[in-house]
C-alpha cells in the first residue's frame, strides 16, 4: 500500500508540476523579452507584475468557447490537449535527482522521441480540422517543418546513445560523471539544440503561426482556454528541451557532492545542478527568440536538408567511427561503470578531434561554395557591363 501510495504521489507530481510551472516561466518569458529589447515587461499587476499571468489565465477561462462552424468538432477539441499531454507525457522519465524519476525506462530517449511526436500530430489535428484556410497552411507548414527537423534531432540524440550504451535517461546521466558528452560530441549538442527549437516553432523558426501572413496560423479558430493550453504547451515545451539538453549532453542532475546512491543531500543537490543547467539553455532559447529575425520558408527548409541533415548524418558515421576505433586501440571505456575523468579523457580527446575536424570541413566546403558563387556573380556582371548595347 506504502508502495502504491509513493507511486501515485510521484505521478501527481510529474504531472502537475510543468502545468504549474507554465505561469511563472510566461512572466519570465516577457521579462526577458522586455529586458533584450529595451522595454519593462509586466509591472502594474503585483510586484513586478508577477501576478500577470494570473490575471491573463483568469482572462483566457472567462473568454468564450467557441467552436467555428463546419469543424470536426472531435478532433478540434482534441488538439489542444494533445498538445500539453504530449509535453507533460516526456517528463515521466526525466530524471531530477539520483531517486527522483517517474519511470526508469530502458528505452527513456525512444520513449521522449515517440511521445514529443504527438506535439507535432497536435497542430497538424489543430490546423486540419478548424476549418480555415490561414489554419490548414500553418497545418501544411507543420508537415514541412516539424517532421523535417525531426531529422536531425533524432540523429543528434543517436550519439549520447553510442556513447553511454544504453537509451535509459538516468543511464546516459550516470556515464557523464567524468566527462560531460557536450565535450565529446559538440557537434551533435548544436544541432540538437538548433533542432529543439525548430520543433518548439520558435522564433527565428516560428513560421507555424506567422501573424504577418498566417494570421495566426494553426491556433488562429481557438479562443479561451483552448488558446491557453496551445500557449501553455509550448512554453513548457522550451523549458522541457532545455532540461533534456541538460540530461543528454551536461550530465543532467550530476555534479560535485551528489552520489549516484541517492539520498536527501545527494537528491537535493542534484535538482540544483539540474535547475542552473536547464535554465543556461532555457535562457539562450529565450535570446535567440528575441534577436533573430523570422526566416522564410525556403530558407528554413534549406537550412534543415542542406545542412543540418548532411552534418548529421557525417557526425554519427564519423563518431561511430572514432568509438570503433578507440576500441581496438584499447582505450575505450564503459562509462556507465567506468566514468572517471583519467578513464574518459582519452576518448574524449579523440571524439572531441573528429568534431573540430568535421567543423573545419564543413567550413573549408562551404567557403569553397560560396567563393565560387561570388566568382560565378561577378563573371555575369563583367558580361553585362561589356556587352554592346542596342
Amino acid at each position: 500500500m506504502a508502495s502504491f501510495l509513493t507511486t501515485l504521489l510521484v505521478v501527481a507530481i510529474v504531472a502537475t508540476t510543468p502545468l504549474v510551472l507554465a505561469i511563472p516561466l510566461i512572466w519570465i518569458e516577457r521579462k526577458v523579452a522586455a529586458r533584450i529589447q529595451d522595454r519593462l515587461g509586466p509591472n502594474r499587476v503585483g510586484p513586478w507584475g508577477i501576478i500577470q499571468p494570473i490575471a491573463d489565465a483568469i482572462k483566457l477561462i472567462g473568454k468564450e468557447d467557441i467552436t467555428p462552424a463546419g469543424t470536426d468538432k472531435v478532433v478540434y477539441n482534441l488538439a489542444p490537449i494533445v498538445a500539453v499531454a504530449s509535453v507533460v507525457l516526456m517528463w515521466a522519465c526525466i530524471p531530477f535527482a539520483p531517486n527522483l524519476i517517474g519511470v526508469d525506462l530502458e528505452i527513456g530517449v525512444l520513449y521522449i522521441v515517440s511521445v514529443a511526436s504527438l506535439g507535432t500530430m497536435a497542430i497538424m489535428m489543430a490546423g486540419w480540422s478548424g476549418n480555415n484556410k490561414y489554419a490548414l497552411l500553418g497545418a501544411f507548414r507543420v508537415v514541412a517543418q516539424l517532421v523535417s527537423y525531426e531529422v536531425p534531432l533524432v540523429l543528434s540524440l543517436l550519439i549520447p546513445v553510442l556513447l553511454a550504451g544504453s537509451m535509459g535517461m538516468q543511464d546516459i546521466v550516470t556515464a557523464q560523471q567524468g566527462m560531460w558528452f557536450i565535450f565529446m560530441a559538440p557537434v551533435a549538442a548544436l544541432i540538437f539544440f538548433i533542432s529543439a527549437q525548430a520543433e518548439t516553432g520558435r522564433a527565428p523558426f516560428d513560421l507555424l503561426e506567422a501573424e504577418s501572413e498566417l494570421v495566426a496560423g494553426f491556433n488562429i479558430e481557438y479562443s479561451g482556454m483552448k488558446f491557453g493550453l496551445f500557449f501553455a504547451g509550448e512554453f513548457v515545451h522550451v523549458l522541457t528541451n532545455g532540461v533534456l539538453i541538460a540530461h543528454l549532453f551536461v550530465g543532467g542532475w550530476w555534479g560535485l557532492g551528489v552520489s549516484a546512491e541517492g539520498g536527501i543531500l545527494s537528491n537535493v543537490l542534484g535538482l540544483i545542478y539540474l535547475v542552473i543547467k536547464t535554465t543556461i539553455f532555457y535562457f539562450i532559447s529565450l535570446w535567440l527568440r528575441n534577436t533573430l529575425p523570422r526566416v522564410r520558408i525556403d530558407q528554413l527548409m534549406n537550412f534543415n536538408w542542406k545542412f543540418l541533415v548532411p552534418i548529421s548524418v557525417a557526425n554519427l558515421v564519423i563518431t561511430s567511427l572514432l568509438l570503433k576505433i578507440s576500441q581496438v586501440a584499447g582505450f575505450a571505456v564503459d562509462l556507465t561503470t567506468n566514468a572517471s575523468f583519467t578513464a574518459a579523457l582519452p576518448m574524449t580527446l579523440l571524439l572531441l578531434g573528429g568534431n573540430i575536424a568535421l567543423i573545419l570541413g564543413v567550413i573549408a566546403i562551404y567557403g569553397f561554395n560560396i567563393r565560387r558563387d561570388r566568382v560565378q556573380e561577378e563573371a555575369q556582371a563583367e558580361a553585362i557591363a561589356h556587352a554592346p548595347s542596342h
